[in-house]
């Protein structure tokens, strides 16, 4: 039995303690062991939650530690990460009840897939991906490590979606289209064919409003 420490007491990582008890290997593999996070007071107004343990960089990691990331700025989630391995840490992939998942599909570790996920046939998803309530993952879809799939988005079949990704609330990629790496799409914006490396979109169709800072 494996202790999970979740990193990241915010609202997302309420979210993901929640999915935790109703996931694959709750109580069999894992338990939850509590949270950590530099705000030692993040739960002093709720109820209900295990405690946070200590900050991030802080914490010394034990045997029977087992670690997920509940930050949802990706580029915060994978220097974060990369601390915690650097320092001999674990990561589980945590997979909700509720979720389908369909033949042929890799899952990477470090992943969360949360309540309602749908995960079609023939499908790549990289380490360290979070994918939110309802997301729609279409087949033959590739996901690089570390993006995060927002509720309700949508990935049609074929689609390219790079390392560092996020793809917001309700946004959808059509088939065979392509969200370069380090790229944002906003909520409820459809890509048409390609988002360009490291660009922010908005819209129907989805146009860039953001590029990426030359160095």
């Amino acid at each position: 039995m494996r202790n999970l420490l979740i990193i990241g007491a915010g609202g997302f990582g309420r979210e993901v303690y929640n999915s935790a008890l109703e996931s694959i290997g709750y109580g069999k593999d894992f338990i939850v062991k509590g949270f950590l996070d530099d705000r030692l007071d993040a739960l002093d107004t709720f109820s209900n939650y295990p405690p946070v343990i200590d900050r991030i960089d802080s914490y010394s990691i034990k045997p029977d530690d087992v670690f997920v990331c509940a930050l949802g700025t990706v580029t915060i989630k994978k220097k974060v990460c990369e601390s915690i391995l650097s320092r001999g840490g674990d990561f589980l992939t945590l997979i909700h009840k509720d979720t389908y998942i369909s033949m042929n599909t890799k899952i990477g570790k470090g992943c969360i897939l949360l309540s309602g996920a749908r995960i079609h046939c023939d499908v790549s998803i990289g380490d360290f991906v979070v994918v939110q309530p309802y997301a729609i993952i279409g087949h033959d879809v590739v996901i690089g490590d570390w993006s995060h799939i927002n509720a309700l988005a949508d990935c049609g079949g074929g689609s390219r979606i790079g390392e560092c990704v996020t793809l917001h609330t309700s946004s959808f990629v059509l088939p065979s289209g392509i969200v370069e790496d380090n790229s944002t799409v906003g909520a409820g914006s459809v890509v048409l064919r390609r988002v360009k490396e490291g660009s922010t979109v908005f819209g129907v169709p989805a146009k860039i409003v953001l590029t990426p800072k030359k160095q």
